[in-house]
């Protein structure tokens, strides 16, 4: 169940920042209006759990904004950091009670939520909806096949960079950006989720961060916000070319 303590929102579906990501991205007018009868917004504070592994969840749903972890715990009490949940990013899976990961929420955020029986319903009579859902799915199989790679095969340097690619990337694409510019962005995770996230040590993930920023593949400001001033670099770093595909 969602948590009571957060705050309902209203927003018009026109000003959505992921309308054209999201799982409705390609639905017509009259298919909106059927998501607008069974959605509402929902914000999390950051650290606030937004769904707990194992319980019943009455919802699916899209981030808007902010970014969430997913998290498996396993018997003896070890956690493990499986994914990222980035805005556009869907939540949830029809046709399955129960969640399979611990939700938290890193950042602020929002995110659009469906009555999940309602959402279920409307796939079968919503082939745009359906579509771009399966088109999701696939992108995120993708990715977990990319994030195999990454934790097996690649070196904590091309780990630290690809992890900031991806981020970097997520949001130059949301905010209508290129890479021909800097990207600017604020990273979501602390040092301890990312050496977490990526299988490596504390003092691995500073001292890879603060080499790239001396060799200027990144600009830091504070602990958190990051500036690519060339996006190819970075790639080049993470052993990637500049649509995310390893180099050979």
């Amino acid at each position: 169940m969602l948590n009571q303590n957060s705050l309902a929102i209203a927003q018009e579906c026109k000003d959505c920042p992921i309308r054209h990501r999201a799982v409705c991205a390609r639905c017509e007018t009259d298919e909106l209006d059927h998501l607008e009868d069974i959605k509402y917004y929902r914000r999390f504070e950051a650290g606030q759990t937004v769904i707990w592994s194992g319980d019943r969840m009455d919802f699916v749903g899209s981030v808007v904004s902010g970014i969430a972890t997913l998290t498996q715990t396993m018997e003896d009490g070890r956690t493990q950091m499986v994914g990222l949940l980035l805005p556009s990013d869907f939540v949830g899976r029809p046709g399955r009670n129960a969640a399979a990961y611990d939700v938290v929420a890193t950042t602020d955020m929002v995110m659009c939520c469906f009555r999940k029986g309602p959402f279920e319903d409307l796939l079968v009579r919503t082939p745009h909806i359906a579509q771009r859902l399966l088109e999701m799915t696939l992108d995120e199989l993708d990715a977990a096949r990319e994030w195999m790679l990454v934790l097996g095969r690649k070196t904590a340097r091309e780990k630290i960079a690809s992890l900031l690619s991806i981020i970097a990337r997520r949001d130059a694409t949301l905010n209508m950006g290129g890479f021909d510019g800097p990207v600017s962005f604020d990273l979501p995770l602390t040092r301890e989720a990312m050496a977490d996230y990526l299988g490596l040590t504390l003092e691995t993930v500073s001292r890879q961060v603060s080499a790239l920023r001396k060799d200027g593949i990144i600009a830091l400001e504070g602990k958190r916000h990051i500036t690519v001033p060339d996006m190819s670099l970075l790639m080049e770093e993470a052993g990637d070319d500049t649509d995310g595909g390893l180099l050979v």
